[in-house]
């Protein structure tokens, strides 16, 4: 069958270094960190004490009082990206075909918050019975995102979420991408969010030894591919693309951002939390997304890698890059943007699926802060461009995004310049 070109015709974003898109960029291109000590809850017993927290977030500007109790916060972060997203995009709901949108919404973990707060309210109060928020169950569940946006705009297309970690969100965006150029919606907006700066989110990562412990430095805590480097920094927020079908979007003069063109997905097929150290599934995806955009490795300009700063994660990428591009891995651009978002779990892949492609509109390429030494891991090859501590401006026409999560799932998008 003919495929249609899809394209991006809007963004949002809420994210612990901005809550719209020009504010992200700026702090992004800045080398801005998002991380400082969590203000959730009493850190006291936990081993990390710091996260990357969205700031000066207000649900009443998108909700009344009583709505905003029913949502989960990791709801509530998707729904103000995909308004952001959405105001970006000159849509004009009267104007469209409102059965032909679709809302693909990711979250990794969805409402944890929720969960704990119930079942500690549950286990205080065994005295009385079970009793329980009759909310608790639809704020909880990681599909609600997805479900609160149709139903606030009244998108009818194909509706659900995507869950595969730390890759979820890119697959939310690849799902998309396939859905519209076999032509089953005109417009589909992707992305995912999540909100488990908790107890039980950080305590469970701290038991993991995943977490940086970092906790008299938060702000340099995240290092990727730094020999220091101790775990990543727990983030959290949202990000959206409004994915369109290109006839579509330039029969409504749509303001077009740039194109996707290619997505892959893969398995390591080899450990719970750990990637595959020689890299194999890192390098299935990327080859896949190639192929699937038909592009050769030297058609890449910059990759944004998964790069969460822990000590074996870092080691398997850059592995798998360089058996991917070969030569050409010296010519890239590659940075680890975690380092100023921290991780965003399920919201990761659209929020760095956005920097990929603001890096390709911009022609800016953000760095890889916190660097400190390079590893004397071979595997970590020094050599490379990773875009260390500071910007770097340079032609980007096609740009990559990985993203890896735990179970081992791998996706990779491709986005580049439109051209008619």
């Amino acid at each position: 069958m003919d495929l249609k070109r899809v394209v991006v015709t809007g963004l949002g974003a809420v994210t612990p270094i901005g809550n719209t898109i020009p504010d992200f960029w700026n702090s992004i291109i800045n080398g801005v960190s998002g991380a400082g000590p969590i203000t959730r809850f009493d850190t006291s017993l936990h081993k990390t004490k710091f996260a990357c927290e969205v700031k000066n977030f207000d649900p009443l500007v998108y909700f009344d009082r009583k709505e905003a109790r029913k949502i989960d916060l990791y709801a509530q972060y998707a729904i103000a990206a995909a308004k952001e997203a959405l105001d970006n995009s000159g849509l004009d709901l009267e104007k469209i075909d409102r059965d032909e949108v679709g809302v693909i919404f990711a979250a990794g973990i969805g409402g944890i918050a929720t969960f704990e707060q119930e079942i500690g309210y549950y286990y205080q109060h065994l005295e009385n019975g079970p009793k329980f928020n009759p909310f608790f169950i639809p704020k909880m569940i990681s599909d609600m995102a997805a479900g609160q946006i149709s139903m606030i705009y009244g998108f009818r297309g194909p509706n659900y979420s995507t869950c595969s970690a730390c890759a979820s969100s890119t697959n939310a965006i690849i799902d998309a991408f396939n859905y519209i150029r076999m032509g089953k919606a005109n417009i589909i907006l992707a992305g995912g969010a999540e909100a488990a700066i908790t107890p039980g989110g950080v305590g469970g990562f701290n038991a993991l030894t995943a977490l940086s412990t970092r906790n008299d430095d938060p702000s340099k805590a995240s290092r990727p591919f730094s020999k220091s480097r101790d775990g990543f920094v727990m983030g959290e927020g949202a990000g959206c693309l409004i994915l369109e079908e290109l006839e579509h979007a330039l029969a409504r003069g749509a303001n077009i951002i740039c194109e996707v063109v290619g997505g892959g997905m893969s398995a390591d097929a080899y450990h719970m939390t750990a990637s595959h150290p020689d890299g194999l599934g890192a390098k299935l995806v990327m080859q896949r997304a190639l192929k699937d955009a038909d592009m050769n490795v030297e058609d890449i300009d910059y990759i944004n890698v998964h790069g969460t700063s822990t000590p074996v994660g870092d080691i398997s990428e850059p592995k798998a890059i360089k058996a991917v591009f070969g030569e050409h891995a010296y010519n890239l651009n590659i940075s680890a943007t975690k380092s100023m978002t921290g991780h965003l779990l399920g919201a990761a892949g659209a929020v760095e699926a956005i920097v990929a492609i603001l890096s390709v509109v911009n022609d800016i390429v953000p760095p890889t802060i916190n660097f400190v030494e390079g590893d004397e891991d071979p595997d970590i090859d020094n050599n490379l461009n990773f875009t260390f501590n500071k910007a770097q401006k340079r032609v980007v026409n096609a740009a990559l995004s990985n993203t890896f999560g735990f179970g081992g799932h791998n996706a990779s998008v491709i986005v580049k310049k439109y051209t008619k």
